[in-house]
């Protein structure tokens, strides 16, 4: 059964010096066998945080040294696919689940997590994915992992 792989896991992968890095590395290491996914919505976070300067919360990297990044990382996850059902999911979560602001992004996750038949996710903010537990989601941190 395959993990999605959260855009806070790709970024620690980017990063050797950060101190979640080992963590993140030895969990995707260890799920390899079970498939790890991700969506084109955490490829285009990475970038803006890589390409986002220290200063703002980011990398700092180059757009040259940020797209061999992502690069890489699409040659070592397969993208889920975005069918058109997508939408009416998101929708459906953010209302039933009331919700708002930033987290909007997570439920999108979540609704291609759903439509796509994947049930974990390989994040560092388990926290963010628990109210989707009744739907049989399952928030798993790379220590745990």
């Amino acid at each position: 059964m395959a993990y999605l792989v959260d855009t806070n896991v790709l970024l620690r992968l980017a990063a050797p010096a950060d101190p979640r890095h080992r963590s993140a590395a030895r969990a995707v290491e260890g799920r390899a066998q079970e498939g790890l996914v991700v969506a084109s919505q955490n490829l285009i976070e990475f970038w803006n945080v890589s390409t986002r300067p220290v200063e703002n919360n980011g990398l700092g990297q180059t757009t040259r040294a940020a797209e061999q990044v992502l690069r890489s990382l699409e040659q070592t996850f397969s993208r889920l696919p975005e069918p058109a059902e997508t939408y009416s999911r998101w929708r459906d979560l953010v209302v039933r689940f009331g919700v708002s602001g930033a987290k909007v992004h997570d439920a999108r996750l979540v609704a291609l997590m759903l439509v796509n038949g994947v049930e974990r996710i390989l994040t560092f903010n388990a926290a963010d994915f628990r109210r989707y537990e009744v739907l049989g989601i399952r928030a798993v941190v790379p220590e745990e992992a």
